[in-house]
């Protein structure tokens, strides 16, 4: 069954800020549909709707997202659950009727135009430069503008550092396959092993604390990619629940959608 409802949001990528994105307009009622990678790279796969491409269905503060084909994006949102699509060119705009397209993949690079017009298309974050190559664009940085949206311009540069300690972000040592030895939400002391690359190079922890995220187990890796997390404030519980960082950029999203009166009077149109 083919989506009969013009009212639809399209979120390209499915990490954690893509997914506060998605989990705040799903629970504003708009419905939205995330178009991902065949074999996403997300860290954080705990609350990142794109492990459903992996597992079928995935849940993220009791939110049900699940991997589908484009007939089925109607009956998905029916059951009240977000739909993914493995789209990463945007295909289904070619199919289906937009309001908006929200670009989350953070490829902090100028992006290729969509394959279709939309009446509004968002980006997140440093690439993005509203006027030329969007309609608006929301800072991703986490400073006092983290969440604010610009009509005109383009956000914070990319600084090319990971935020806070550095030492936190994993990175594949060497090219490789990667087998996980520990499962996100374990506490972890320094040194210990997170996982081996090749069955021959290990990932140890920087420090103690807890392992906030890792790639899907069995992905190829190439040295220097990221492809772990870990937190040292050692809060188990923080792994499951989507960022602050995560829910102000889905604020200011939803800002830019409903500040459009010619898209905020069409979204709960049958």
């Amino acid at each position: 069954m083919l989506e009969n409802n013009k009212a639809l949001v399209l979120i390209r990528g499915g990490g954690d800020l893509a997914s506060g994105v998605a989990l705040r307009l799903h629970r504003a009622g708009i419905k939205v549909v995330i178009a991902e990678l065949p074999q996403p790279l997300a860290v954080r796969r705990a609350v990142s709707f794109s492990d459903a491409v992996y597992e079928g269905a995935h849940k993220v503060e009791e939110v049900t997202a699940r991997l589908v084909k484009r007939e089925q994006v109607q009956v998905t949102h029916e059951a009240g659950e977000i739909p993914v699509l493995i789209d990463p060119e945007a295909d289904v705009l070619r199919h289906l009727q937009f309001l908006a397209v929200v670009d989350a993949r953070l490829i902090k690079k100028i992006p290729q135009p969509l394959p279709a017009d939309v009446p509004l298309h968002i980006g997140l974050g440093p690439g993005f430069h509203a006027g030329e190559n969007c309609h608006a664009v929301i800072e991703t940085r986490r400073s006092h503008t983290l969440g604010r949206v610009y009509w005109n311009g383009t956000t914070q540069a990319d600084t090319g550092h990971p935020e806070g300690d550095p030492r936190r972000v994993l990175r594949a040592p060497y090219d490789g396959v990667l087998a996980a030895k520990a499962s996100i939400g374990d506490h972890v002391e320094e040194g210990e092993m997170i996982a081996v690359i090749s069955n021959q190079h290990e990932v140890i922890s920087p420090f103690m604390g807890v392992l906030r995220g890792i790639i899907h187990d069995g992905l190829t890796v190439t040295k220097g990619m990221k492809i772990g997390d870990v937190d040292p404030r050692n809060d188990a519980s923080a792994c499951f629940l989507v960022s602050d960082k995560a829910l102000a950029i889905g604020g200011g999203a939803l800002e830019a959608i409903l500040s459009k009166g010619e898209i905020r009077t069409r979204l709960w149109e049958k």
